[in-house]
């Protein structure tokens, strides 16, 4: 019988695209992307040497390294620093974005840049991102107009990304076998129980054990990790259109103003507001 709590296959993992073909240099420091990523499909685990903005321009992709995952709907992006394997996986069908960027070129090769953190993504910086990925999507020898196109238009993003604001949206994942695969059930389905001792019992653990864990590999309790779990769903659930309403009761909670009141402990905005749709 499968263990309930092992996270699902994908149902087709690909390949990273040619990087040889994408691969920003001292000429070309920022690099435009563009790919579809059918409902469930995986790109196996990978990096690069230079650092990347994913942005899903439709549906919901989650991006996650060895210890954190990111839920990436079209309001937000992830900045993954050069060397960091993460792979990406489409929650729902959609077309995502990628900047590839030369760190060092660009002076974001220092701190807060040297980490995985998500960013708000402005009107302008979304039509950046979707310009430079259609206009010159791997053409290794453009001419010289779009050459320099090219450079102004990653001048723009860079600038535009630089002043975007950060959003604490990352999910911490422990290196501990069996509390993974309970995080990752907890991430497949955050509704299907609200308690620690839930949890545990359907893993066969003692809540004491799971508890002593999460305070080991990940340095907080579950109450709080679950709640950014939670956030990270409802901003899924809201880029597909779904009522607060709908998205409170989808994860478990007795009324929309407890979910209200959550979110504003969380992230200090409205549902509203914080889970407002891209322009």
């Amino acid at each position: 019988m499968p263990d309930p709590l092992l996270p699902r296959s994908p149902s087709a993992r690909l390949a990273p695209l040619d990087p040889s073909r994408f691969a920003p240099t001292p000429q070309r420091p920022v690099r435009g992307k563009a790919r579809h990523m059918p409902s469930d499909s995986e790109i196996i685990p990978h990096s690069h040497s230079w650092a990347q903005v994913a942005l899903a321009i439709s549906g919901v992709s989650r991006i996650s390294t060895d210890d954190s995952t990111y839920l990436v709907p079209g309001s937000r992006a992830v900045w993954i620093p050069g060397g960091v394997a993460h792979t990406v996986r489409a929650v729902e069908a959609g077309e995502l974005r990628t900047l590839y960027v030369q760190a060092a070129l660009c002076a974001m090769d220092r701190p807060p840049w040297t980490e995985c953190r998500v960013v708000e993504v402005s009107a302008l910086l979304r039509e950046l991102v979707l310009q430079m990925s259609i206009e010159m999507d791997g053409d290794s020898a453009p001419v010289p107009e779009l050459l320099e196109r090219e450079r102004r238009l990653g001048d723009l993003a860079l600038d535009e990304l630089r002043r975007a604001a950060p959003v604490r949206l990352g999910i911490d994942l422990p290196r501990d076998k069996r509390l993974r695969a309970l995080c990752e059930a907890v991430l497949a389905e955050p509704g299907r129980h609200a308690t620690l001792e839930a949890w545990a019992a359907q893993a066969g653990a003692s809540t004491r054990t799971v508890a002593r864990l999460f305070r080991q590999e990940l340095g907080t309790s579950f109450g709080p990790w679950r709640q950014q779990v939670l956030l990270a769903h409802a901003m899924t659930l809201a880029a597909r259109g779904r009522p607060m309403a709908a998205i409170a009761r989808d994860l478990g909670y007795a009324s929309a103003s407890a979910f209200t009141a959550m979110v504003r402990r969380a992230v200090g905005a409205p549902p509203g507001r914080f889970f407002a749709n891209p322009p």
